[in-house]
């Protein structure tokens, strides 16, 4: 079918980012599991590591891109675990503040080295990581621009 070339697999931008996005998650996934993480609860624990105190859910849904149906369910999981602490916003009981507990920090220490394995086996130097990660941001600022 040659009537509209524009839409062969191979030609479409949305692919490899599917494609690598999923293979990327499941590589986190396999270095994650020996210390029980996913790799949603792994992102959200990075965003409450470099907070410098209790995140509202909202913003961390901002800084996350997810929605509070899916958020919440995996921040009671990052609870029911032990990692995180939730609690109403004395200021404004509207607002649940997430915070990671002791074990929660102490998982820091167990993760260290994920970033490191992870690039191990992409096949990209540390250059062209850092370029491509700076690419990816500047098509998502741009998608966000477009979207309003």
């Amino acid at each position: 079918m040659t009537d509209h070339p524009q839409l062969a697999l191979d030609e479409q931008l949305c692919f490899p980012l599917y494609a690598a996005t999923r293979a990327v998650t499941q590589r986190y996934a396999d270095l994650l599991a020996d210390v029980g993480l996913t790799y949603p609860q792994y992102l959200t624990l990075l965003a409450l590591w470099e907070a410098d105190g209790p995140v509202s859910v909202g913003d961390l849904g901002r800084r996350l891109r997810l929605d509070s149906g899916t958020l919440t369910p995996l921040l009671k999981r990052l609870e029911a675990a032990g990692h995180v602490s939730r609690r109403r916003d004395p200021a404004d009981e509207r607002r649940v503040l997430v915070e990671p507990t002791a074990a929660g920090l102490a998982l820091r220490d167990r993760v260290a080295d994920v970033p490191g394995r992870l690039l191990e086996g992409m096949g990209l130097s540390v250059e062209e990581l850092l370029r491509l990660r700076r690419d990816l941001g500047t098509l998502l600022r741009g998608l966000d621009a477009s979207a309003g």
